[in-house]
């Protein structure tokens, strides 16, 4: 079968993590320490963001962004892939990109002067990017590197990005003069964007260093978006949250199909048996052959 090579590469990690006790246990605790820290940087953008201080909020949502990709990469690295991982970084994601976004926003944007309506519609963020992360729990994407719907990482970024943006214009002390309705809407129209089904591009199937017109694109842009963050920062964020409906928009005009994960998986490497075939179940514990070497579920990646 295709899969042995793997379920052996899977047997051997477990086994030496066994042999060495102290190696596991740190290399299980890492990614759970970057998972904590992403939460911690998200509770403490909440308390700043809070007290008025908008600027030092969006720059502690930035490093929760941060952990939550170095804790996805330690998880992999040291295969400590787990269950138990996966919820934990949902929740922190809950906390960093979906209510400290929006408490973010509420103040940033002056939302309290619209009553009701501006909490509703900063609840609205909230709501979406929970019900975004539960749904990717159980079902990370219809279509071969693509996310269904926009990442709340990419939501949350858009959010900071534009407290960046609104800095660079005027400054931290003055107000551009827009009504707090035109950010209420956008900050809805995010969470909107995040559950629905528009197909976004994950950026998964990127590797740096094996293709090299990739890596100097790559250098390119993360060189200019040190250079003037405030600015570049925002502009990607506008094309990124632009390119999932104007995608769609394109496929719809031009008749073009983006290729379902069904279709890209080799053949033999399914993990649903052939419907003319019935596994064989042990007659004492009830499992099937292969079941104590398969992963359990994940929603991994976001991280």
């Amino acid at each position: 079968m295709t899969d042995e090579p793997d379920r052996k590469r899977r047997r051997r990690r477990r086994r030496r993590r066994r042999d060495d006790p102290d190696r596991a246990g740190f290399a299980a605790l890492l990614p759970q320490l970057l998972t904590t820290g992403n939460l911690a940087a998200g509770f403490y953008a909440i308390v700043m963001a809070s007290s008025g201080r908008v600027l030092v909020a969006s720059y502690a949502i930035f490093v929760a962004a941060l952990f939550d990709i170095l804790d996805g990469r330690a998880a992999r690295m040291t295969g400590n892939v787990s269950r138990f991982g996966a919820e934990y970084d949902s929740i922190a994601d809950t906390v960093s990109f979906g209510v400290a976004p929006a408490i973010l926003a509420f103040y940033a944007g002056q939302f309290a002067s619209l009553g009701w309506a501006g909490w509703v519609m900063a609840f609205t963020y909230t709501a979406c990017a929970s019900l975004r992360l539960a749904r990717f729990n159980v079902q990370s994407g219809r279509f071969e590197g693509r996310f269904d719907g926009l990442p709340t990482p990419a939501g949350a970024g858009m959010i900071v990005s534009t407290v960046w943006f609104k800095n660079f214009l005027v400054g931290p002390a003055v107000s551009l003069g827009l009504p707090s309705l035109i950010p209420a809407i956008g900050v809805a129209f995010l969470g909107l964007l995040m559950v629905s089904p528009i197909p976004y591009h994950s950026g998964k199937n990127l590797r740096f260093g094996q293709s090299y017109s990739t890596t100097v694109i790559s250098l390119i842009v993360l060189l200019l978006l040190i250079l003037e963050p405030g600015l570049n920062f925002f502009l990607v964020g506008v094309l990124y949250v632009a390119s999932g409906p104007a995608g769609s928009l394109w496929r719809w005009r031009t008749g073009r199909e983006l290729i379902p994960v069904e279709a890209s998986e080799p053949p033999g490497t399914s993990a649903s048996p052939s419907p003319n075939v019935t596994p064989i179940k042990d007659p004492v514990s009830g499992s099937e052959p292969g079941d104590e070497e398969q992963d359990p579920p994940l929603g991994v990646d976001r991280r």
